[in-house]
């Protein structure tokens, strides 16, 4: 997990490029679930600022931590001087400091289990606000989802990654709302997808798999015939379910 957590740097400008940022309803549910204004925030596992956007941009004074150094040079060419970027993982994060708002985007799962509530209690300021969240974009239609699996399957069999607490995919709460809720510094703890659908070229949906941990990791010749494959059995154009499932809770 430790390698294709910190495998991302190799992808950074096309990670940039091809995943899709984060809608304003986002902004809006984590306003709205906080109930008072948000003036500080701090962000695990940034990335290159995708989520970092939406927040910076409401006036919230966002620091964006980040353990790759080449993902977070990608973050500082987009996101503005009142982004206060900072290289490192969430395990290395002093605690003198606590936030009205923390929060990861599609990074959490990379953290250590061990200790992760009570470090992340000691970041939320008491009644502040944790939310995690994230995208995993998938092809709308079964039959392309089914064909796309079958194209990669000689070489990868998933190509997500498996809940960190093995909560089923059927059960109503999913991590790591499932954390949370047995959690003693976190209360009202809830689950919320945003629904949202995307078209984009077959081309920039390989794009997208190529920013994918589980794709990252092949050799260059396996990922080629991949993505070759799965070119093979999609239509110039998609539709991918791009919705977002957000956890929020409140600090006690």
């Amino acid at each position: 997990m430790v390698d294709r957590a910190l495998s991302f740097g190799t992808v950074a400008e096309t990670y940039e490029k091809f995943r899709p940022g984060y809608p304003a309803e986002l902004l809006e549910l984590v306003t709205s679930y906080a109930g008072q204004p948000l003036r500080t925030a701090l962000e695990i596992g940034a990335g290159t600022g995708k989520a970092t956007r939406i927040f910076a941009q409401a006036g919230i004074a966002v620091t964006a931590t980040e353990p790759d150094a080449a993902m977070l040079a990608e973050l500082r060419k987009h996101l503005p001087s009142t982004v206060t970027p900072v290289r490192a993982a969430f395990e290395e994060l002093p605690l003198d400091t606590s936030y009205d708002l923390v929060y990861s985007a599609a990074a959490l799962h990379w953290t250590n289990p061990d200790g992760r509530w009570e470090r992340m209690s000691a970041l939320v300021r008491p009644g502040g606000v944790f939310t995690s969240f994230g995208v995993p974009i998938q092809l709308a239609d079964p039959a392309l989802q089914e064909a796309a699996r079958a194209a990669r399957l000689p070489h990868l069999d998933e190509d997500g990654v498996p809940s960190p607490d093995g909560t089923p995919a059927d059960r109503p709460m999913q991590w790591p709302g499932t954390e949370l809720e047995q959690s003693e510094w976190f209360t009202d703890v809830r689950q919320v997808v945003v629904d949202r659908r995307l078209t984009m070229s077959a081309e920039d949906f390989i794009g997208h798999l190529s920013t994918v941990s589980a794709y990252v990791m092949l050799t260059a010749d396996a990922r080629a015939e991949v993505f070759r494959r799965t070119l093979d059995v999609l239509p110039e154009t998609v539709e991918v379910n791009a919705e977002v499932t957000a956890h929020l809770a409140r600090r006690r």
